[in-house]
This record gives structure tokens, C-alpha cells and sequence, in this order.
């Protein structure tokens, strides 16, 4: 009979009645037939004798009187208050995320599968199972700091409702936060501006990563943006995603949430410089305390880039081999000053009239250009109202895109958070 097979309830009652009188060799020759030992047969009868007979007819559980791996009490309380403390402070509070944290503070640190069993019991989480498993994911990662950047800008809120941009630049291999910067709009002067920051502080990538857009490479548009005409100088390779495809930029995109979800937890900024300062903060707290869940062996950023020589830095294309500049701006526009908007809607700069839109007639107007672009902002609030890829020489009209009318305003109240 095997190890693990249960003894058959019919031998069992036959030990249990067994007669103390029984003729010498009975139990070997009644073991040999039945298949099972005589040291199985003697604790039967023994506990048959402690227990009554009824007891032998089934077998003893084999369950641990205790589980060694079974997490008690207070350290899955102490789970959820680590939990809650991250929630708090708006840092991701996921079961890995908290069982880096226990691990940092020196607790004891069940696995992230019992601290998800264990966050469900409490109420705190819920089950997902339709959550697609991160063994599906399929990341490009290049092999070294610097091979490449990625520059996105996402739009934020201040006091009283007054919008403004964010720009993340993000290197791909490390997921260093290698330069934030708060402007009033999404701008060529402040896309440069923050890659001139992250360059200071980490060197020169090798290529620059962005999305389509106006303020940072609208190449597929026929024009060298003044972003593309900084980096290329330095020997930077710019490169885009494909249009309407924001999954390119994924991981900026990911940044942004674990940005909102800590700037959700601060005061509501009331200027650009404390907005940067609370983004400072946040830098510092991504690059070097928080265990990036998309690293392998969930280090932090800043360890990864010290685990990996830095790429090289490219060659500076000399002028003669520099990519061609932008579309001249016509002699008669002028550089950055402030127009009054006409009763039309429209500002006139030279020969060339900008619709800007007839609800905003009487109102100061703020213009900035640069080597590819023209933009307009508000000058009592900073709202940029609309941006244009320099006017072609003899245009004498640019439209601002929407029907002819005045523009319904929204009555909503904006979200405090965006």
C-alpha cells in the first residue's frame, strides 16, 4: 500500500476489534494480507484503545496545526497603514509599491500577491482580474542614459482657475526625470528652455522624442520648429511619433499620472514658481526614492542610470551642415509687442491680418515669435489663445480655425485639478 494511501474503514474496524488472546504472528500474517505495516497497525490500535474504536474509522487530518507562511494580524494592519501613508502623500500604494516600502523601513514584508489578498480583505482595493498581466507587455527600451530623451507637456491648473503647461523630459532607458519646467503655454521658447535645463544637468542626448506638435517638432507640417533647430545643431537627432498615436510616448504619458497623482495631494499652486517648486519636489522623490515598477529589479532611476555607462554624446553639426532654417517672417512683421484686438477679432501685424475672434475685441494681446512660430497670449491672465507656423510671404490673411461668429463660452466651472 502506498505512504499516502488511507487505510481501507473495514481494516480499520478489525484492528479496533482486535482480541489481546490473538495466537503469535496473527498481526504480521494480517498486515502481509491487507497491505500495510505492522507500525501503521499498532498506532491504530493504540489510538483505538486512547480514543474508542469509533475514532480509527476515519483517518487524522493532515493539516498543519500551524502555517508558517500565514501573516498575522498586525502586519497586515501595519500593510494598510503603509498604504494609506503613500495614498497620502500621492505616491503609487500598489502592493509592490508597499512591499518596497516595508522593505525600506525595515518590516517584515509579505508578498505583493498576500499584501493584494490582504488590501481586498480590508476593503481598501478591489479585485481587477480583467487587468491585462504585465508578462503581455511589450517595452522598446534603448540600451543606455541618453540614447534617448522623451519631452511631452501636459496642461495643469492654478488658483482661480488660470491654466498653465508642464513640461517632463524623460530618459528612456533609465526613466530619469532628467528636467521639469512650468510655463504659461506650450511654447518653442519653453520646450527649448527645459531641454537647455536637462542638458546643463545631464549632458547631450542623442536623440529628442516628441510628439507632433507645433511647439516641439512640427516637421511632418513642412516647417523646422525652433525646438528642432536647437538640438540638430548640437547633433541631436529629433525624432516623432506617429500621428494620433500617443502610445510612442507612453511613458511620458505614464509620468504625467504619477505626476497628477502627487500634485493631487499638494496645495493648489498659486504662481508658476511655487508649481515649479512643488515639480521639484516631486523630480527628486521619482528619480530617487520610489521603486519604478517598470526597471528591472524595481530599482529607482537614478540607481539605473548609475548601473549603465552613459551614451555618448553626439558631434555639433557645424553651420554650413546645419538643417535649413524656418520660413523667414515677412521684413514688415514686427518682433514680440502688444496689440489691441480690433473690433473684427482681428490683430494686424504688417500686411498680414490674424483672426484672433470678435469676443475678444478691446483686449491687450501679447505677441511672441520665433524662428518657426507666431503665438498670442492674453496679457492680464498668460492664457495663450492660439499659435501659427510662421505666415508663407505674400499671405495676407491667417484664420484662427473657427466658424465666423462670436465664440460660445463655457459656464462650467474648470476642474481643480487637471
Amino acid at each position: 500500500m502506498s505512504r499516502n494511501q488511507p487505510v481501507d474503514p473495514r481494516v480499520r474496524l478489525a484492528i479496533s476489534r482486535w482480541p489481546d488472546d490473538a495466537p503469535r504472528g496473527a498481526v504480521t500474517t494480517f498486515c502481509a494480507e491487507h497491505g500495510i505495516t505492522r507500525k501503521t497497525f499498532y498506532a491504530l490500535r493504540a489510538r483505538a484503545a486512547e480514543e474508542g474504536p469509533a475514532a480509527v474509522l476515519e483517518p487524522k487530518s493532515r493539516r498543519l496545526r500551524s502555517s508558517p507562511t500565514r501573516v498575522g494580524d498586525d502586519v497586515r494592519a501595519q500593510a494598510v497603514q503603509v498604504r494609506a501613508s503613500l495614498e497620502q502623500s500621492g505616491l503609487d500604494h500598489g502592493p509592490i509599491s508597499v512591499h518596497a516600502k516595508m522593505t525600506a523601513m525595515g518590516l517584515p514584508a509579505p508578498s505583493p500577491a498576500t499584501l493584494a489578498r490582504a488590501f481586498r480583505d480590508a476593503g481598501v482595493a478591489r479585485k481587477e482580474p480583467k487587468k491585462r498581466p504585465r508578462a503581455s507587455f511589450r517595452r522598446f527600451v534603448y540600451p543606455a542614459p541618453n540614447a534617448c530623451w522623451q519631452l511631452d507637456a501636459t496642461e495643469h491648473v492654478l488658483t482661480g482657475g488660470r491654466k498653465c503647461v508642464i513640461f517632463q523630459l524623460l530618459d528612456d532607458h533609465s526613466r530619469l526625470a532628467v528636467a521639469s519646467h512650468v510655463a504659461a503655454g506650450e511654447t518653442s521658447v519653453a520646450a527649448v528652455e527645459v531641454v537647455a535645463k536637462g542638458i546643463a544637468a545631464h549632458g547631450v542626448p542623442q536623440r529628442l522624442l516628441t510628439d507632433n506638435g507645433v511647439a516641439l517638432n512640427p516637421s511632418r507640417r513642412g516647417i523646422v520648429g525652433q525646438l528642432v533647430d536647437y538640438v540638430t545643431r548640437l547633433g541631436v537627432e529629433p525624432i516623432t511619433g506617429k500621428p494620433y498615436k500617443p502610445t510612442t510616448q507612453g511613458k511620458n504619458e505614464r509620468f504625467h499620472q504619477t505626476l497628477f497623482r502627487f500634485l493631487d495631494k499638494q496645495p493648489l499652486a498659486a504662481t508658476h514658481a511655487e508649481l515649479q517648486a512643488q515639480v521639484d519636489e516631486f523630480d527628486g522623490m521619482y528619480n530617487t526614492q520610489r521603486p519604478h515598477q517598470g526597471l528591472p529589479g524595481h530599482v529607482t532611476p537614478q540607481q539605473a542610470w548609475d548601473a549603465t555607462p552613459v551614451a555618448a554624446p553626439p558631434r555639433p553639426i557645424t553651420p554650413a551642415s546645419a538643417a535649413p532654417s524656418a520660413i523667414e517672417m515677412p521684413g514688415a512683421l514686427l518682433p514680440e509687442n502688444t496689440r489691441r484686438v480690433a473690433s473684427s477679432g482681428g490683430i494686424k501685424i504688417g500686411q498680414v491680418k490674424f483672426q484672433i475672434g470678435s469676443d475678444l475685441a478691446g483686449r491687450l494681446v501679447a505677441v511672441v515669435r520665433d524662428t518657426s512660430t507666431i503665438s498670442f497670449y492674453l496679457v492680464d491672465t498668460g492664457e495663450l489663445l492660439i499659435e501659427h507656423a510662421l505666415p508663407k510671404p505674400g499671405t495676407t490673411y491667417v484664420s484662427n480655425g473657427r466658424p465666423r461668429g462670436p465664440r460660445t463660452r463655457r459656464h462650467d466651472e474648470p476642474s481643480p485639478k487637471s
